[in-house]
Order: structure tokens, then sequence, then C-alpha cells
């Protein structure tokens, strides 16, 4: 049995009915959303806005990596920012890297 399927329908119906109230969330990369959407006919409709946030640059990975490190009382030396730099950027390049 398709789980998935039966849980978007009931998705839809709870959409359907409570247009007025509901606030639905639905987040992913945009081709895997557009192949999510191309997939259940009248989704798309029944979703109002859809908002592209863009990739962060690898000088804001950087700095997120900095934060998440000091959070964590962690200590990224002066001399690692460089070599941790050019491995966010070679990463980049790869599959299945997350920008998020």
């Amino acid at each position: 049995r398709d789980y998935g399927q039966e849980s978007i329908e009931i998705l839809l119906n709870v959409m359907e009915e409570n247009r007025e109230d509901i606030v639905i969330v639905l987040a992913g990369y945009k081709d895997r959303m557009d192949k999510f959407f191309s997939f259940i006919p009248g989704m798309s409709s029944r979703v109002g806005n859809h908002i592209e946030f863009p990739n962060y640059e690898p000088e804001e990975l950087l700095s997120i990596a900095k934060v998440m490190c000091r959070d964590l009382e962690y200590e990224m030396s002066v001399d690692s920012e460089p070599i941790f730099f050019e491995y966010i950027k070679k990463r980049m390049t790869m599959p299945y890297f997350s920008n998020a």
C-alpha cells in the first residue's frame, strides 16, 4: 500500500476543507518540489505562495560554521579557516551537497 499517496490525498482534503483557517508549509529544493507538484494534479494551484530562497555563498557558509563552532564551545583556528573555505567550495560542486 502506498501511504505517501494516501497522505497527500488526506492533505489535499484538509487543505480544501480548511482553506481559510490553515497554513501548510512544503519545503524542498526547487527541482524536487517542481517534480512533486507535477505528480499531484491540482496541488500547485492550491498552494498560493511559492518562495524560493537563494543558496548560501561559500563565505556565508564559513560564517555559519564559525557560529556553530562557537555555540558548541569549539574553536576554529585562524589557520583552518582558508582550508575549510576551500573544502566548502569543493563540496558545493559535488552531488548531494545541501545548501541550507
